[in-house]
């Protein structure tokens, strides 16, 4: 009667705290959740939570299966591990470079989640500042790149991770904080500050500026996300980088943050490993806490099934 995938969708309900929140966390519709959510009720005879409270309330027989979910999910998932280090794979190198960079803030807890279930495996870090990071990876110098960009190598897998708005931020007080969307022409006039990487390998540029042939006035170059707010927040330029990296930015009201064009920039952000790598063991639990991490922690993310 029960099924593990009914323990899931309770967890995320909780976690996630609204339908919506929790249909995104399951890669579902939010009709589709409810349907489910339904269904499983209508077996059981029981009513599991009380809709339309805000916040979201269990009833007794919701609150007895999230204690069975939170039970059984953590022990099937060692379970898993477990067997998938008996069937091999159990250790290795897992050497990671980092084109976006702003993933520190979710990439350091799935990878301290990730050493604590598989301590065996070398992990090393690094960004990808002064070198391109795909040939590296397919000479087999690093063993996974996170990127928002896939090539045409026949053997690099690139596993989808989730898509996000790039958004522009702007001080304050600035004329663009007053539009509702930014337009390739407005930044013509603007200090563009970004990372000290090839502009080929920046949303702002190859998304939305170098296809309608408009450069920023100026540019300027800095290693720091701290840094380039501050830098905006004072007036000197604008920067255009991954809303849920502003959005701690944006809730202390340093910054104003406003989209590229009418319908947005949404890339993908990817993990790319090596095709003869994708299918180890500690490379598929990798993508898992990656995954789980990200839809944990980051606002406005979308599975990249989503439009």
């Amino acid at each position: 009667m029960l099924d593990i995938k009914h323990l899931r969708t309770l967890a995320a309900l909780r976690d996630g705290g609204t339908l919506v929140e929790a249909a995104r966390r399951m890669h579902l519709t939010q009709s589709a959740l409810s349907h489910q959510l339904k269904d499983l009720e209508d077996r059981l005879g029981v009513s599991l939570f009380l809709r339309k409270t805000k916040p979201l309330r269990f009833t007794r027989a919701g609150l007895e299966l999230l204690q069975l979910a939170d039970q059984v999910l953590p022990m099937m998932r060692q379970s898993e591990r477990n067997l998938q280090k008996m069937a091999g794979g159990h250790s290795g190198r897992l050497h990671m470079v980092i084109e976006c960079h702003s993933c520190f803030d979710w990439l350091m807890p799935a990878i301290n989640s990730f050493r604590d279930h598989w301590p065996e495996v070398e992990i090393d870090l690094s960004t990808s500042f002064h070198f391109d990071p795909i040939p590296a990876l397919t000479r087999g110098d690093v063993d996974l790149v996170v990127t928002s960009d896939t090539g045409a190598e026949g053997d690099i897998h690139y596993q989808p991770l989730f898509r996000y708005q790039s958004v522009l931020a702007v001080a304050n007080q600035h004329a663009l904080a007053r539009q509702d969307c930014i337009q390739p022409q407005d930044l013509a006039g603007e200090t563009l500050i970004h990372y000290p990487v090839d502009r080929r390998r920046l949303d702002v540029f190859e998304r939305f500026l170098t296809p309608v042939g408009i450069e920023p006035l100026a540019t300027r170059q800095t290693e720091l996300t701290l840094m380039m707010v501050q830098l905006v927040a004072s007036g000197r330029g604008v920067a255009c980088l991954p809303s849920w990296a502003l959005q701690p930015y944006l809730d202390a009201s340093l910054i104003t943050a406003r989209p590229l064009g009418e319908k947005g920039v949404w890339p993908v952000l990817y993990a790319a490993v090596r095709k003869d790598q994708a299918e180890a063991a500690f490379i598929q639990d990798f993508f898992q806490q990656a995954h789980d991490t990200c839809f944990r922690n980051l606002p406005g993310i979308l599975p990249v099934e989503e439009s």
